[in-house]
């Protein structure tokens, strides 16, 4: 899943390519669910990848460590996140090769996001990526806790509770009712969960498999994928077409 395959390449005057653009999404993830809880920041998404409309990869990893600082997690066109986290490689090399003592934080890493999505939009070749930020980094005030995203046109904000894609539908107004700053780790768990198992049963191209990670001043951590126990045993499942008006 390189980025070149989602790339079309116009020819020149002289035969050559041209400018490279993509023009269309062809393997992508879907929503991203994270929040800050007491300690840190949890952040969930599945792990499947959709080639169009068919769930092509079942084992894709969207949430990656940058720097010591912060975790990213992805949603959109893959071959594009790769090519984020390439940019993020040089960026923390670039940071660690200074040798000063100090080190980008999420605030920072997220502003330097911002700045890529949107120059990428102005040139009308915009990296097809919503991005979720967040991390935990020691300030004047202490553990500073730091979640903010980023869509493909720049638009970015810093929230306790983000979710992109259909997660931005059907999993906000759950955060919103459920979510507490003093939340422990386990409840952060329980609450993220109850989030993906909506979007596992309403939303097509996800998958039963999911990956949880968090970030503390201790440091990141990311867990294996796992399933979650479901049950498709309810009435508008098993016949979801009773009662309405105009169906076969």
């Amino acid at each position: 899943m390189d980025g070149s395959h989602s790339h079309v390449a116009a020819a020149g005057a002289g035969g050559g390519e041209g400018t490279q653009r993509t023009l269309n999404p062809y393997v992508t993830g879907n929503s991203v669910i994270a929040m800050k809880y007491k300690d840190g920041v949890i952040m969930a998404c599945d792990t499947g990848a959709s080639y169009g409309s068919t769930l092509r990869y079942k084992s894709v990893e969207r949430i990656k460590e940058v720097g010591k600082h912060s975790l990213i997690g992805g949603s959109g066109e893959f071959s594009d996140f790769q090519e984020i986290l390439r940019y993020l490689d040089e960026l923390t090399l670039n940071d660690h090769m200074w040798d000063d003592g100090n080190s980008l934080g999420p605030k920072e890493i997220h502003a330097y996001l911002t700045r890529v999505m949107y120059n990428r939009r102005n040139k009308f070749d915009p990296l097809w990526n919503s991005l979720v930020l967040g991390g935990v980094k020691k300030g004047p005030k202490g553990d500073e806790k730091y979640l903010g995203m980023v869509n493909m046109i720049g638009t970015h904000f810093e929230e306790n509770h983000i979710a992109t894609g259909f997660g931005n539908h059907m999993a906000i107004p759950i955060l919103r009712g459920e979510w507490r700053e003093d939340m422990t780790f386990e409840e952060a768990v329980k609450l993220i969960e109850k989030c993906l198992l909506v979007l596992l049963y309403r939303d097509r191209s996800s998958i039963n498999k999911f990956q949880i990670a968090k970030i503390t001043t201790e440091g990141s951590t990311i867990y294996p994928p796992y399933a979650l126990k479901t049950n498709w045993g309810f009435a508008a499942f098993e016949n979801p077409s009773k009662g309405a008006v105009g169906t076969w």
